[in-house]
């Protein structure tokens, strides 16, 4: 398992039995890990461009700011959301 986001969204469960613990790994969907894949993605780019127009035009941009903090959101959802 080289891909660290799917690492990050796999379950851990472990199940007593009588003779020792079990922990069985329950994997993410893989559609589930293509939107993370591309969620990130997305905030870089949108961090990218916002720095370039704070070096290019001097001026705080709100809404590609308030997108950036959108996908956070919901990267952190996910990923809280998967683990519980």
């Amino acid at each position: 398992m080289t891909d660290w986001l799917k690492k990050a969204l796999t379950r851990k469960i472990t199940i007593k039995t009588t003779r020792k613990p079990q922990t069985i790994q329950i994997e993410p969907d893989p559609k589930l890990v293509i939107g993370i894949k591309f969620t990130v993605a997305m905030t870089l780019s949108l961090t990218a461009l916002q720095i370039a127009h704070m070096a290019i035009l001097r001026k705080w941009n709100s809404e590609i700011f308030s997108a950036i903090t959108a996908l956070t959101g919901t990267i952190t959802g996910i990923i809280i959301s998967q683990k519980a």
